[in-house]
């Protein structure tokens, strides 16, 4: 009997193996913006609903024997309505379910996955109301202090000091000055980061420990800048171009600041269909079906604790 050898042997050697496991794409992590909205539980049915709002009393001095004068409060109105209503559905048809050997993990991953990524859309769009319901190329200036501008470092982009103006706005609008959130962009991330060690060198206590420790876990960062707890996000609006006050974003992001102190949540939503899963058999087309299904909606409501700060995202290198 001859012996064996790669001449002889090509029937015996498999030369494409397939592995028992399924590579999955990295997701970006959402920072959970769900839990700084506002959400209204006197919304029962419709699709828009209307909150009054009263104006502060007037003071006026007051001489003896004078009539008193008397003026009207303000009122207003902020007009809600519910606009988004997402859906994510994909099938699986017979044949391949009775050929694939990967077919159990994979249905398996139907419904997380949708569930998974009708949240980001939720997250999306619930970050971009806070600039969207700004006035785009303003100061939104309230009470003295701007709201919205491009950032002042070098290049656009954040410095410590844009964080101070952010804490400085927040007061002069007499917001609750607690539980205080930036939320920025990786490139923000990467300059603060950069910026931090610099001071360190230079023996700044502010920054004692960011070498040795590093500047983020998860999404958070691991210190407080002027009061505010940073979160990082990919999922921040950007592609923003415009100038405010004689400085420019060509590749801008909106990186928002604000109170999230509960009786001062900037946006206000309503869920009128928490995310529902539903599956069907389709005999005609010889397939099972998936749909996971959602509407929902939010809204600027208190533009006087919401900061937008532009940074450009090309000036990381």
């Amino acid at each position: 009997m001859a012996g064996f050898s790669t001449q002889n042997t090509e029937y015996l050697i498999r030369s494409n193996l397939w592995s028992n496991q399924l590579k999955d794409i990295f997701e970006d992590d959402l920072v959970g913006a769900t839990k700084w909205v506002d959400w209204l539980s006197d919304f029962p049915d419709g699709d828009t609903i209307n909150i009054p709002s009263v104006g502060q009393a007037e003071v006026r001095d007051y001489e003896e024997g004078q009539a008193i004068r008397y003026t009207a409060m303000d009122t207003g109105n902020f007009t809600f309505t519910i606009n988004e209503y997402k859906s994510s559905a994909t099938y699986v048809y017979d044949k391949m379910k009775q050929d694939s050997f990967y077919m159990n993990r994979i249905e398996s991953m139907f419904v997380p996955k949708q569930a998974r990524a009708i949240a980001k859309a939720m997250e999306v769009d619930l970050l971009e109301r806070g600039p969207d319901g700004q006035t785009a190329s303003s100061l939104n200036t309230i009470n003295g202090a701007n709201h919205r501008w491009v950032a002042s470092g070098t290049n656009e982009v954040i410095t410590v000091k844009d964080f101070a103006l952010a804490n400085f706005a927040l007061q002069k609008a007499n917001v609750p000055m607690t539980n205080l959130v930036a939320i920025v962009d990786p490139s923000v991330a990467f300059e603060l980061g950069t910026q931090a060690n610099q001071m360190n060198v230079l023996h700044n206590q502010m920054w004692e420990g960011i070498i040795s420790k590093g500047y983020l876990t998860g999404t958070k960062f691991l210190y407080n800048v002027y009061g505010f707890d940073v979160y990082v996000s990919q999922n921040l609006k950007s592609g923003i171009a415009e100038t405010i006050n004689g400085k420019s974003v060509t590749t801008g992001v909106a990186n928002l600041l604000f109170s999230a102190a509960p009786e001062a949540l900037p946006i206000v939503g309503a869920i009128r269909q928490p995310p529902r899963v539903e599956s069907e058999r389709n005999k005609d087309l010889q397939r099972d079906e998936y749909v996971t299904t959602c509407r929902y909606d939010a809204k600027l409501y208190r533009p006087e604790n919401m900061i937008v700060i532009l940074s450009d995202t090309d000036q990381v290198a």
